[in-house]
């Protein structure tokens, strides 16, 4: 298992921009809370699933098998 930026950099640095804008929070989410706060709960459990492959909510990150 791997887990990685996009490899699109254009992504990243407008994810990257929202994050530092809205405290750490998803920038694709309206409400802050725990949950949503990057590492996000969603992509968390995403993780966890050992047959789950593709990229976050936000699309910041990517988990490769």
């Amino acid at each position: 298992m791997e887990i990685r930026y996009n490899d699109d950099t254009k992504v990243v640095d407008a994810i990257r921009a929202g994050l530092k804008r809205t405290g750490g929070y998803c920038p694709c989410r309206l409400q802050h809370t725990e949950d949503t706060m990057c590492m996000c709960k969603e992509f968390r459990e995403q993780i966890c699933d050992p047959a789950f492959e593709g990229f976050c909510h936000c699309r910041l990150y990517y988990k490769a098998k």
